[in-house]
């Protein structure tokens, strides 16, 4: 059923060139270019790839764009809606902005497994190393951001811990490309609303703006729904050698969480759809994040960059995914600093860079009434953890040829854990019971030192033609969870970094309006950490991921455009891991990882006018390691489009869930049931934007 092997990717690779057709992976973020569709996508100039602006057609790795224009089109409620557009990623929706996140990956669950992927914005993660969370992307504006760009696979060289399986940096926007005065309305189905607001003033040097969202949505489940607010304030200047950017961020999220419903295809249930059952169940979520970004550029072969930081996250939620329903309060405050030095001699360009961060974390988890004796009432857990994270890196550029360009990259990261329990260590149950769940290690200082490497090759085959690849090796350290926060008896976790090494071979380029890039990966996880069938968390995992991205676009003379996205993947199981008491389950599938998603639209648009027919698929999957629950899979439609009223006004509607598709966003299968996150109905939204 989705024994997808290795001779299906490489039999396979010609029919799915042939069978998919169009998404410019690199539109760009201009309405005017826009239009244009894959004109000039291959140059369009990305930060990610190299900390730097650099072309897309020079670039040795896998980039992928998502430009300011395209957001603004798609409106999304949540950010998945979104990142579908992006070969190789899901962002896998839970109940209101609650997600999960596949990146090159099946959806990876766990104490720390949200630790495999960077989310950034600006290059400063949303979070600090070792202190990650499975739904960090709420924290940031991604619905005004100036872009998304996303890496796909190890990392490491140029962001360090947590770049494993991939970087998800969202763009705050130039000030000086933003209107004077912006605002929007939007409506939709189960009492949605949301408004934007955009406010700025720039001359020649300086640029200042303040804008923000608040969205309101009522929940399409029994007592669910959410509340949430973003502000930026950003500055910028910029001179002739000198150039500064300061941004502060603010986000609160409230909101009334809806569970799993449980049952095998329940989602197709008309009653159980819109069931929560567990009406208590909450989160609230608070972050603040600040940065200066200062630039120096004595002369057109050498630049300094410094950006000192600030992050305070904070949140509390209703664990009402396991039985006994805790409640959770974590957080942590950063300060850190990146630096960066380059330098050009020739055809040589060097940078050398060094970041650190120090954060101090906690974590508290609290039940208020017993469940059983080995689930006991009362704090489970309870402790602090100051970390310092510091690294030093080095890149190097080579365009040995016109047409052949190298890059060679390493990077050395040290992680220093100093960990204190608030409360006694040891079990958390009474003396008597000898099978207590909560563990809580005595306090200790784990150090974890890392070493990742790169080396990447982009030749010019012909005019706008490249082929590409990339050998690296990238890490994440144990994240504090995964190291304090054990159970059924372990006093100490002995876990290493998690390792990956991968390889990618791809082939980019552009034909007058057809643009294409094509990716095949091949990647194995060492020391991949989970939690074995006696609830102790060990490191002795391995994992193969191998598969074949596409991203293309084609954008006819008359403003018409066909474009799309997939990735095919196969994701196993690599040797025998006790996560399963059924035997062994080495060559199964990973659980969570569907074996095709593909993104195709149908479009056209002039200017500020647009309609645009967009089809989703979501490939099968498997539900468990022992690969005997699955989800078929499911395909959606949604419509999409807007008009320019006049210069001030623009309207747009937006249809989702055409067919009205009864599905899950997310399957599951745990204590011996199916679960599901189920999928909206069809649900109409309706916005009107002013601006001058």
């Amino acid at each position: 059923m989705l024994n997808a092997r290795r001779s299906f990717l490489s039999a396979s690779l010609s029919s799915i060139l042939f069978s998919i057709s169009g998404f410019a992976v690199a539109q760009t973020a201009s309405d005017e270019q826009a239009t244009q569709g894959a004109q000039g996508d291959i140059e369009t100039l990305v930060v990610s790839a190299s900390k730097q602006l650099s072309s897309i057609r020079t670039a040795t790795t896998n980039i992928s764009v998502l430009s300011e224009a395209q957001l603004k089109a798609i409106a999304p409620v949540h950010i998945n809606e979104s990142l579908k557009r992006i070969p190789g990623v899901w962002i896998s929706r839970g109940n209101g902005q609650e997600h999960l996140t596949a990146i090159r990956s099946p959806v990876l669950t766990g104490a720390g497994s949200c630790g495999a992927f960077f989310m950034a914005e600006d290059g400063i993660s949303l979070r600090a190393p070792g202190f990650c969370n499975a739904n960090q992307l709420f924290g940031v504006n991604s619905e005004q951001a100036g872009g998304i760009e996303v890496l796909r696979g190890p990392q490491s060289t140029l962001y360090g811990a947590n770049a494993l399986h991939g970087v998800l940096n969202v763009l705050t926007p130039d000030v000086f490309s933003l209107p004077n005065l912006q605002w929007q309305v939007d409506v939709g189905g189960h009492e949605y609303m949301s408004g934007q607001f955009v406010l700025s003033q720039a001359n020649e040097e300086h640029g200042f703006a303040v804008y923000g969202n608040v969205t309101d949505d009522g929940g399409y489940k029994d007592d669910s729904g959410f509340e949430q607010q973003k502000l930026n304030v950003l500055h910028q200047y910029r001179a002739d050698t000198l150039s500064i950017k300061n941004h502060v961020s603010f986000t609160n999220l409230n909101q009334e969480t809806a569970g799993f419903i449980q049952g095998f295809e329940a989602y197709e249930d008309h009653d159980l759809r819109r069931a929560n059952p567990n009406p208590e169940a909450y989160r609230d979520s608070q972050s603040v994040r600040a940065y200066s970004r200062i630039r120096w550029q004595p002369s057109d072969d050498r630049f300094w960059q410094l950006t000192p930081y600030f992050r305070y996250n904070q949140m509390e939620f209703l664990m009402h995914f396991v039985p006994w329903q805790p409640v959770e309060n974590n957080g942590h405050r950063s300060y850190g600093v990146q630096g960066l030095y380059q330098q050009q001699w020739r055809d040589v360009v060097v940078s050398v860079g060094t970041e650190v961060d120090w954060t101090e974390g906690w974590l508290k988890e609290e039940q208020a009434n017993g469940f059983a004796p080995h689930l006991p009432q009362g704090v489970h857990y309870d402790y602090e953890v100051d970390a310092l994270n510091y690294a030093l890196f080095a890149d190097v550029n080579w365009q040995i040829t016109p047409k052949l360009k190298a890059t060679l990259g390493t990077r050395f990261d040290k992680m220093d854990y100093d960990y204190t329990t608030l409360v006694p260590a040891g079990s958390a149950c009474a003396p008597e019971v000898t099978n207590c769940r909560f563990t809580r290690p005595a306090s200790q200082k784990p150090t974890f030192n890392d070493w990742s490497y790169k080396l990447g090759m982009n030749y010019q085959l012909f005019d706008n033609h490249a082929v590409y690849s990339q050998f690296s090796q990238g890490f994440r350290p144990p994240q504090a969870t995964e190291l304090f926060r054990l159970q059924a008896g372990q006093d100490i976790a002995n876990l290493d970094s998690e390792e990956m090494k991968a390889y990618e071979v791809g082939l980019r380029g552009q034909v007058s309006g057809w643009f294409y890039d094509v990716t095949w990966f091949d990647m194995n996880k060492e020391n991949y950490i989970f939690q074995d069938t006696n609830r102790q968390n060990i490191d002795n995992g391995e994992t193969d991921h191998e598969g074949i991205e596409i991203a293309t676009r084609f954008q006819f003379d008359n403003g018409l455009y066909i474009g799309a996205s997939g990735v095919f993947a196969d994701h196993e199981y690599a040797n025998d891991i006790q996560i399963s008491r059924a035997g062994s389950i080495k060559g199964n599938e990973i659980d969570t990882a569907p074996d095709k998603i593909a993104n195709i639209q149908l479009g056209w648009r002039e200017d500020e006018h647009f309609w645009e027919l967009e089809w989703t698929k979501m490939g099968e999957y498997y539900l468990n390691p022992e690969n005997t629950a699955s989800y078929e899979g499911h395909e959606l439609l949604n419509f999409r489009t807007g008009w320019q009223l006049n210069e001030q006004w623009h309207m747009a509607f937006r249809l989702i869930n055409l067919l009205d598709e009864e599905y899950a966003e997310r399957a599951d299968f745990g204590f011996g049931n199916y679960r599901y996150f189920v999928g909206e109905p069809r649900s109409l939204y309706f916005s009107i934007r002013y601006q001058q």
